[in-house]
């Protein structure tokens, strides 16, 4: 009797399999090439309510800290891959987390990459809090169009995306069949998944990427990835979720 549903032994089926001498195969056995972004620990311009760029960032809270340390021990009492490299951000708070989690690692050196870099709010927006940026420039419309100024004198959301990706296929190539650990931000989990999966790059759907939490996507083959986890923290319980504010 037949099932319902394409049979997975199917000539069209059976043709998807990568055949001796086909390029391909050399992605389906072997070293895989696996990337375990890691996001920051909380930041102190985050507990301030500002705009962090790499102009101003001045690194981990304390919280942002215990994160890290959290992070670094749970992989020291219970490894759960072997690295090969550890990547950072060019921002202090990026930095720090690598510096940090770097033991639970081999102690491997940490190679600083621009191009991970969060959104940047440009010269003029960075370090303005919250509150000032919004009486100067009014609400921003962020979902509707990629191309348009939402910092003003900073990059747009679609020089972003193109800088991430970019970044990411190059890491790919420098690091094939490695094991890529990333510190890295929020916006730029949220453009690697957006592209992995072929999603749009803004709106559509959000994502919420918790700081030190760990997501981890495995090339399969040319141009198709395998999302393996996303917003992993759970070494994070027990802790605050942020750092309190005073009341203004």
């Amino acid at each position: 009797m037949a099932t319902a549903g394409r049979n997975p032994m199917s000539a069209d089926s059976h043709a998807r399999i990568p055949r001796p001498g086909d390029p391909r195969r050399a992605y389906c056995v072997g070293p895989v090439t696996r990337l375990i972004f890691v996001r920051h620990g909380e930041s102190n311009t985050t507990v301030a309510r500002r705009i962090g760029g790499h102009r101003t960032c001045s690194g981990l809270s304390p919280l942002g800290r215990l994160q890290a340390d959290r992070l670094r021990a749970r992989w020291q009492e219970a490894p759960e891959f072997t690295a090969d490299v550890l990547i950072s951000s060019h921002f202090q708070r990026a930095r720090e987390t690598a510096e940090i989690i770097a033991p639970a690692l081999g102690n491997l050196a940490i190679q600083v990459v621009d191009g991970f870099g969060e959104h940047d709010p440009g010269e003029q927006c960075d370090g303005m809090t919250f509150e000032d940026f919004i009486a100067t420039y009014g609400e921003r419309d962020w979902e509707s169009d990629p191309f348009s100024i939402g910092f003003p004198g900073g990059e747009t959301l679609a020089a972003f995306h193109l800088r991430i990706g970019e970044t990411i296929s190059q890491t790919v190539q420098q690091h094939e069949g490695k094991t890529v650990v990333v510190t890295c931000h929020g916006g730029v989990v949220d453009a690697a998944l957006r592209q992995a999966m072929r999603a749009p790059s803004i709106g559509a759907f959000d994502i919420w990427t918790l700081n030190t939490s760990i997501t981890e996507i495995q090339l399969a083959r040319p141009g198709r990835w395998k999302l393996l986890r996303y917003n992993d923290h759970a070494h994070l319980a027990g802790l605050d979720k942020e750092t309190l504010r005073a009341a203004p």
